[in-house]
C-alpha cells in the first residue's frame, strides 16, 4: 500500500521506517519529499540489500540493524514526523526459498528474521503436543490445531522433521487438501513464524515506544496482515491519549494492488496523528 504510505507520510521531515525489508517503502517515502528516512530492521541481509538500493539518496537514509521493539535504546533518533511499521514477513524473506518461510519450495525449516535463536523445526520437534497445538490455534487461528499438533508428534516419533516440504505434508495428512481452496499448511506456516520472531511481543513493546518518538502532530502508520496485529493496533491507537486515529477503520487495499500483489489482500492500513497537547 505504497500509494496510501505517501499519502500519510510523505513530504515529511524525519520517518523511521521500522520494517526496511528490502527498502521499497523508504524509496518511495524519499521520492515523495521525506527529508530524511531511518530504517530499521533485525535482518541483515534487509540492512544490506536497502543500503545499496538507496545509496543514491546519500545521507538522506541510514539503516539500523535492530529489533523494533529495541527502538528506545537507539540514543541517535529525537522527535520525528512519522513512523511506519509494515508488519509481519516481507516478499523479499519469502521469496528466498532458503529462508524456510513459505510451504511452495523446500528449505530448512527456520523462519528466524535475524538468525538467532531457536528455529521453526526446533519447535515443531521439541515442543509438547499441547503446547504446539495451542500454539497453532492462538497464532494461526487454526481451528484443526489439536489435530495437526497430534500428526506432527506421531510423524517427529518417526523422524525429526527438518523442512519446509515435511511439515507441509504432515498437515495436509492430517486434515487434506481441498482443490482450489488456500494451502492448508498456511495458518500452520504462519503461527511458527510469529512464534519464532516473537512477533506479538515485538510489536507490544515497539508500537507505545513509537508513539514516544513522534513529534506533535506526527503521525503512526501501521500496515497489519491478520487479526491478532490488527486488533491490538486497533485497541492501542484508541487507548493511548496522545494519539487522534485518522481511518475510523482500516484501509484495505484495491483490487487493482490485489491483482498486481496478491500478497497484499489482507492487508489492513491504520493511521494515528500525536496531538500537540499531548507533547
Amino acid at each position: 500500500m505504497v500509494t496510501e504510505v505517501t499519502e500519510f507520510l510523505g513530504g515529511r521531515g524525519i520517518v523511521v521506517d521500522m520494517t526496511l525489508g528490502a527498502g521499497g517503502h523508504a524509496e518511495a517515502l524519499l521520492s515523495a519529499g521525506v527529508r530524511s528516512v531511518v530504517g530499521i530492521d533485525r535482518d541483515p541481509v534487509a540492512i544490506a540489500l536497502a543500503t545499496g538500493r538507496l545509496a543514491g539518496f546519500g545521507d538522506r537514509f541510514r539503516a539500523l540493524q535492530h529489533l523494533f521493539s529495541e527502538i528506545e535504546e537507539t540514543d541517535t533518533l529525537g522527535p520525528v514526523d512519522g513512523v511506519l511499521f509494515d508488519l509481519g514477513v516481507s516478499s523479499m524473506q519469502l521469496d528466498a526459498a532458503e529462508r524456510g518461510f513459505g510451504y511452495r519450495q523446500d528449505a530448512p525449516l527456520d523462519m528466524r528474521m535475524d538468525r538467532e535463536g531457536p528455529t521453526a523445526a526446533d519447535l515443531v520437534n521439541d515442543l509438547p503436543e499441547k503446547e504446539l497445538a495451542d500454539l497453532i490455534f492462538r497464532f494461526g487461528q487454526e481451528p484443526k490445531s489439536r489435530r495437526i499438533a497430534s500428526a506432527i508428534v506421531r510423524n517427529r516419533h518417526k523422524a525429526r522433521i527438518e523442512t519446509t516440504d515435511q511439515l507441509a505434508g504432515v498437515v495436509v495428512g492430517a486434515v487434506g487438501k481441498r482443490p482450489g481452496g488456500p494451502h492448508p499448511a498456511r495458518r500452520t506456516f504462519q503461527a511458527l513464524r510469529i512464534a519464532v520472531n516473537r512477533e506479538l511481543e515485538e510489536l507490544a513493546a515497539a508500537l507505545p515506544q513509537a508513539v514516544d518518538l513522534l513529534a506533535p502532530g506526527g503521525r503512526v502508520v501501521v500496515i497489519s496482515y491478520h487479526s491478532l496485529e490488527d486488533g491490538f493496533v486497533k485497541r492501542t491507537f484508541r487507548a493511548d491519549e496522545r494519539l487522534a486515529t485518522l481511518t475510523k477503520k482500516p484501509l484495505v487495499p484495491s483490487r487493482e494492488e490485489v491483482a498486481r500483489n496478491p500478497r497484499a489482500r489482507s492487508a489492513k492500513f491504520r493511521v494515528a496523528e500525536r496531538s500537540a497537547a499531548a507533547a
